[in-house]
């Protein structure tokens, strides 16, 4: 793979050359150089697959290739990694069970309401359990899943947000911040009072999910039905993760998008008894992303030493589910199915 920051920066000092011998030029020409090396550097930017990349080996940590990886965006949609994080330590306290009836508030059911936002449409007075909302975060993607498990664990949102900055600072994610339990950006899109994170703080997220929770029984799951003999219309979920049952060994972990985060990954995928880790954050469309994930992966395997340590079998968190994932269609009424999402 091509570097791309590596090759717009040599391309811009071949462009900007020139200018610079211009510097003894008139200053009334100096300010439209000035402007137009500007939009240049834009554009050229604009361009560039991804703004920060990294691919690591999963039992050691170790970093197989990086490239901007600490530089800070939102994470969009995968902060649902953190809130699951912090939602498994509630699950392993006892605190909470994967059975837990969970009553959806009136503050639960305004997430749904969010403009361009991904979710199973959860209404007021509504009960599941608490396995349901997990699928329904980590498959559809579903905001206001993520919040009502977030507001049911903590008792409420804020300091449920408060444990996922512990829990960050705890993992050694130095560069980021959390300020909501899904990702969405705030009402008034300022990307710096939204989530926040890079690269390399969520590679060693993936670890610590890889190697503590169960995370792989729901990210690896591309397909399943939110509600069935719970709700008159299921909802038809579908994962947003197009490399599964695509690109050999890949079973998870998150997507994310928004306008401020750009299209964002973090895969893992395991072969041979060997497991990466590839996070890829702020690319131009999903197909980008994609392909230059899958190349990562490719890469990422060739670097890990064949005589290095094996990943360990994956833990087993809180394994028996509530009842076994429905895939058929219910009899209880009419399905919904959602819009294809933009991640």
């Amino acid at each position: 793979m091509t570097n791309p920051t590596e090759k717009f920066c040599h391309g811009l000092v071949r462009r900007l050359l020139p200018v610079m011998l211009l510097n003894r030029s008139p200053r009334a020409l100096r300010a439209p150089l000035a402007a137009a090396m500007l939009a240049f550097a834009a554009a050229a930017q604009a361009s560039l697959p991804y703004k920060g990349a990294i691919a690591t080996d999963a039992a050691t940590g170790a970093v197989l290739f990086e490239d901007n990886a600490d530089s800070v965006s939102p994470p969009a949609s995968m902060t649902k990694l953190m809130t699951f994080a912090v939602l498994s330590d509630y699950l392993k306290s006892g605190s909470i069970a994967l059975d837990t009836p969970v009553t959806v508030t009136r503050e639960d059911a305004r997430v749904a309401a969010f403009k361009d936002s991904t979710e199973v449409w959860l209404r007021q007075g509504e009960v599941f359990p608490v396995e349901e909302l997990i699928y329904a975060m980590m498959v559809q993607s579903a905001n206001d899943a993520a919040y009502t498990l977030a507001h049911k664990a903590a008792g409420n949102v804020p300091e449920f947000v408060a444990q996922m900055n512990i829990k960050a600072r705890e993992l050694g994610m130095t560069r980021s911040v959390f300020r909501s339990p899904h990702g969405f950006p705030p009402p008034n899109r300022r990307i710096a009072e939204g989530d926040l994170t890079t690269p390399r703080d969520y590679a060693i997220l993936c670890r610590y999910l890889l190697l503590n929770t169960n995370v792989l029984k729901y990210s690896s799951v591309k397909s399943r039905v939110f509600g069935a003999g719970i709700r008159l219309q299921p909802v038809q979920m579908n994962n947003h993760n197009h490399l599964l049952g695509k690109i050999a060994g890949v079973d998870g972990l998150k997507t994310g998008f928004t306008e401020g985060a750009g299209f964002c990954l973090s895969a893992t995928a395991e072969r041979e008894g060997r497991r990466i880790i590839v996070v890829m954050m702020n690319s131009p469309d999903s197909r980008t992303r994609d392909l230059n994930v899958q190349d990562l992966i490719t890469r990422a395997f060739m670097r890990i030493p064949v005589v290095g340590m094996p990943f360990p079998p994956r833990n087993a968190g809180p394994e028996e589910p509530l009842r076994p994932s429905p895939t058929p269609m219910p009899d209880t009424g009419p399905m919904i199915h959602l819009p294809r999402a933009g991640e």
